[in-house]
């Protein structure tokens, strides 16, 4: 996978690309964390998700759904699929 210019990596953001990012593309929006400008993003969303506090993983794995859907995204967990129903 290759990065986009200006990133460390295809799932890294330096700080000021994650400042210009809107708030709808963050999984939790008001913390600004697990950031998803493309679909990189979404599967490093998909493999934190378990580091997420569990009061915030049904707000979390219904974003990461949300997002995957707009990029054409498939996301293989079960488990965001289960939180995201609650």
């Amino acid at each position: 996978m290759t990065s986009r210019p200006g990133t460390h990596g295809a799932d890294k953001l330096d700080a000021a690309e994650r400042k210009l990012l809107p708030d709808s593309d963050f999984g939790l929006p008001d913390r600004r964390e697990y950031p998803m400008p493309d679909a990189a993003h979404v599967h490093a969303a998909e493999a934190y998700f378990r580091f997420c506090p569990e009061d915030r993983k049904p707000e979390l794995a219904r974003n990461i759904l949300r997002k995957a859907a707009e990029l054409g995204v498939d996301i293989k967990s079960d488990t965001i699929r289960e939180w995201a129903e609650q």
